[in-house]
């Protein structure tokens, strides 16, 4: 079958087209990525802060070992009612460099000896 001369270059143009689209696509996956990893990882720091905090340790510190030193920056840690440590951490913004949502955990062990 044989192109007009209207048709050469179609491809690229919709290739041109489509590139924005595909880059906030990709945007848009990595910070889902980065999201449900600070979700997984406010988890375990707040099962760690909790531990140090059943055997009289640290609990900030146990939570600050916990995590990468990017999800730090909006830490909070709260010791509540019946051994329960709450920590929250900001989910960090892919393009911006700021942050979009804070999200929670909590975890709480049985204090530990006498």
């Amino acid at each position: 079958m044989a192109r007009g001369a209207d048709e050469r270059g179609q491809a690229s143009v919709e290739l041109v087209a489509l590139l924005p689209v595909l880059a906030i696509v990709g945007a848009l996956l990595w910070q889902a990525v980065v999201a449900g990893q600070a979700i997984w990882l406010t988890g375990a720091a707040a099962r760690a802060a909790a531990r140090a905090a059943a055997i009289g340790g640290d609990a900030r510190a146990a939570a600050r070992a916990a995590l990468p030193p990017r999800l730090e920056r909006g830490l909070a840690i709260s010791s509540e009612s019946g051994g329960q440590v709450r920590v929250a951490v900001r989910v960090p913004s892919v393009l911006t460099g700021g942050s979009l949502a804070t999200v929670a955990s909590r975890a709480a062990f049985p204090r530990q000896g006498s």
